[in-house]
């Protein structure tokens, strides 16, 4: 018995983008090549007949309009942090308090997540990404009223409502994908809703420097920032109606194992259970705890990368903007090789630790060249790191599925974007008062000494998962 329970956790290795999960009331998770998928339609196959299947046109237009909501929301979790030095004479506080317009997006996912992961469970995708989208909407739009010297409680307050957005639409991609898409297009699908994401971050590093130059008359620069909250208010409601017309699936389903989801009771599926399965779970906390850390890290680059830069190279707010860009263009390079690399191997413990020991060394790359002098020489090595760190997100997804199989990958996920807000949130204070106080090569290597805590962490969840599974 105990050696079949062991050949069928090998067989449980599965990819997170390929899960076939619908919300309740409509199914429990099913996972295309997992051993519930492979037993569920074995058993069945030669007693019942197929279900009908059928994929719509329109699951593309779900996919992208999804996608797009969340990169709104995500340009504006850094529409601050990228001109910080601007927003703090404009506003006349300090860099702690701009800081925290980017960690009230981390703060507040903390609390919020597991009541969303209810909320998701109950009432589906359509109605999580409608009151997500109205938020983001919302908080968009209060931020208009924020585009003069003393109004700093305004523009907090909308980034707020913008940060409870984020709670209900960061992880709808994979959900999405694996309702309205075929086995053969799940991977595909949610990859473009990752990556929907990313080029909101993306575009959060390139397009606020151009938008807002940093000027020195104080009715001029209201005058653009006034004009960037429009615009971010403009393509939020867009969205925002657009979703409203959105469905929560489709009337067939893309897959059998869509089918098989949709006709599992509710009563098969308890979401407590789940909670307590995964914090029992040794090897699954052991990544919780490195995940943290390694994505805690990246929110702090992202968060104090302005600072950093100008430090060293006063007045190129624009080219730390397209140093931001290229950490994370890289990091959308990185996923996607990771990505193929997984699927032809599936050495998911290897490549976790790989990536994960590179991303340190890219740290002190970039730790040690940043002072320089080189502006060139930064991009260079602000896109290896950003290949490396960025490029470990979906690895952390992948190897959570592996270790935590059956479980819902909704709750694993929501538990290690948990710990990456709470790291994020540490990081990022400790990181700007080292740099104030000590300089910019000592806050990189504050980073730098948990990534290396890290790596060694990662090693042994791998030892500890290799000596459970095989």
């Amino acid at each position: 018995m105990v050696k079949v329970q062991q050949r069928n956790m090998f067989f449980s290795v599965i990819s997170f983008s390929s899960l076939q999960w619908s919300p309740e009331p409509f199914g429990r998770a099913v996972s295309t090549g997992s051993c519930l998928h492979m037993e569920t339609l074995g058993d069945q196959s030669d007693l019942a007949p197929k279900v009908e299947t059928k994929l719509y046109h329109r699951r593309w237009f779900m996919l992208f309009l999804f996608s797009f909501v969340s990169a709104s929301n995500a340009f504006m979790w850094l529409q601050y942090g990228i001109i910080s030095n601007i927003f703090m004479r404009f506003y006349n506080i300090d860099a702690l308090a701009i800081d925290w317009l980017a960690m009230i997006y981390l703060l507040t996912y903390i609390p919020l997540i597991l009541p969303i992961l209810w909320f998701l469970d109950n009432r589906g995708i359509r109605d999580v990404v409608l009151v997500g989208s109205a938020f983001n909407c919302i908080g968009a739009w209060i931020k208009i009223g924020s585009a003069s010297p003393d109004t700093f409680p305004v523009t907090f307050f909308g980034q707020f409502v913008c940060s409870v957005a984020t709670v209900f639409i960061l992880g709808i991609p994979s959900y999405l994908a694996s309702v309205w898409f075929g086995e053969k297009e799940v991977s595909t699908a949610c990859s473009i809703g990752v990556l929907g994401n990313q080029l909101g971050i993306a575009i959060g590093f390139l397009v606020p420097p151009i938008l807002v130059p940093n000027v020195d008359d104080m009715d001029e620069l209201a005058h653009h920032i006034r004009i960037m909250f429009y615009i971010t208010a403009g393509v939020a409601t867009l969205l925002f109606v657009l979703v409203v017309f959105g469905k929560e699936r489709p009337k067939i389903p893309p897959t059998q194992a869509q089918a098989t989801a949709r006709s599992i009771p509710p009563e098969q599926y308890s979401y407590i259970a789940s909670i307590r399965n995964l914090l029992r779970n040794k090897p699954f906390m052991l990544l919780v705890v490195t995940y943290g850390l390694n994505v805690g890290c990246f929110y702090a680059v992202g968060t104090l990368l302005n600072r950093m830069i100008i430090v060293h190279y006063p007045g190129e707010e624009v080219n730390a903007g397209r140093i931001g860009l290229t950490i994370v263009i890289a990091g959308m390079v990185g996923s996607l090789i990771c990505g193929v690399w997984l699927d032809r191997t599936k050495t998911y413990k290897q490549t976790t630790l790989a990536v994960y020991l590179l991303s340190l060394v890219g740290m002190i790359v970039y730790a040690a060249t940043l002072s320089l002098g080189h502006l060139w020489v930064v991009f260079i090595t602000a896109g290896v790191l950003g290949f490396f760190m960025t490029g470990y997100l979906p690895l952390g997804f992948e190897f959570a599925v592996e270790l935590t199989y059956p479980e819902s990958e909704g709750t694993s996920s929501g538990l290690l974007n948990c710990s990456a807000q709470v790291f994020g949130i540490i990081f990022t204070i400790c990181q700007g008062k080292i740099i104030d106080n000590y300089g910019t090569l000592a806050g990189n290597i504050f980073l730098c000494v948990f990534l290396l805590i890290g790596t060694i962490m990662t090693g042994k969840t791998s030892v500890t998962v290799k000596n459970t599974q095989f």
